[in-house]
């Protein structure tokens, strides 16, 4: 601090809050160590269990083997499906290779495969607001896909057709941006005057509260640093809230390393937040970070309380190293991985 003259302002972080993990990736992450803890290894995970690095590896040393699809899984063993859903398929594939499977599904996202069974049983079309591509959108397609259109943002809304216009519902993605899924479906009210909401919002209370939090920081701050992992749908959606907030500058990080130092040129104040599937131990490791380059004064921007927890899957509770023999026909003593 010593070079500092006094015209110099002061440098300072603002800490968003809430940050970080969400309930749904606190269980899922339980979910696998408890899973390690009661079966032994390998627990196999259908995909990422949630999007970020430093989880997944972290999980992969204690045991756990992340594969791209169910046909990775050796019979007679236990899968779990990640916080994101599978579509029911996925559960039939499982069934057939005789695995014991643990569903981490995010209580949040079986709330909107159930909302779009529902409406396709009603035989409406539903417009699925997501992204394309993204395990969550692929998971809740897959319960009603002769229903389902996905609507890919606001510009995508002209390439809609549907059956009948008047029984049209939207139902989206749960890690979106709200103001930009609000102007997808004002977009598409325009297009269809009857389309229906449904019943309660999906985009989840985490999201949302992430959201309003950087929101709050936004104008403040040159200079946004989002922790979280690329394919993170709910980091990246907090990147570009904080640009459309007034934030000089916003970059997405998995680790402190990746700070360029050249992004705090000019800059005296930084802020800080991580998306809901980081650890704090990684948003901890960037304010010692900043810290260490004179950032020291750390002031939180508190944006809600959340005290929503979600109990564990309910497989965890039986003994599926046993029912993982049965189902392959072996001895359980050969599958315990001892």
């Amino acid at each position: 601090m010593g070079g500092m003259t006094a015209t110099t302002p002061a440098r300072r972080v603002l800490l968003a809050a809430p940050r970080g993990y969400c309930a749904g990736v606190d269980r899922a992450v339980i979910a696998v160590e408890k899973a390690l803890e009661q079966y032994g290894s390998p627990i196999y995970v259908r995909h990422e269990i949630v999007h970020n690095k430093y989880v997944v590896q972290t999980l992969e040393k204690k045991g756990a083997i992340f594969v791209d699809e169910t046909a990775e899984v050796p019979e007679g063993s236990i899968v779990m499906f990640s916080a994101h859903g599978v579509a029911p398929v996925v559960h039939e594939e499982a069934a057939q290779r005789r695995l014991a499977t643990i569903d981490a599904t995010c209580p949040l996202v079986t709330k909107v495969h159930k909302e779009a069974v529902r409406f396709a049983n009603e035989d409406y079309d539903i417009l699925l607001i997501g992204h394309d591509g993204h395990e969550e959108v692929i998971g809740t397609s897959g319960e009603a896909p002769e229903h389902i259109t996905l609507v890919d943002g606001p510009e995508d809304v002209a390439n809609v057709s549907v059956r009948d216009e008047s029984k049209v519902v939207w139902l989206s993605q749960t890690t979106l941006s709200v103001d930009e899924t609000m102007e997808t479906v004002d977009a598409l009210k325009t297009k269809f005057p009857k389309l229906i909401s449904p019943p309660s919002d999906d985009i989840c209370y985490a999201t949302q509260n992430r959201q309003i939090a950087v929101k709050q920081m936004g104008a403040d701050a040159d200079l946004v640093i989002v922790v979280g992992s690329k394919n993170s749908s709910n980091s990246v959606r907090l990147v570009e809230v904080a640009l459309g907030a007034g934030a000089r500058d916003a970059h997405l990080v998995d680790f402190a390393e990746e700070i360029d130092e050249a992004w705090l040129e000019g800059v005296s104040t930084v802020g800080l937040t991580s998306g809901a599937s980081v650890p704090e131990v990684l948003v901890e490791g960037v304010l010692e970070w900043l810290a260490q380059r004179g950032f020291e004064d750390v002031e939180l921007v508190k944006a809600a309380e959340e005290s929503i927890t979600f109990s564990l899957p309910k497989e965890l509770r039986r003994d599926l190293r046993a029912e993982a023999a049965e189902l392959s026909g072996r001895p359980a003593a050969q599958t315990s991985g001892e």
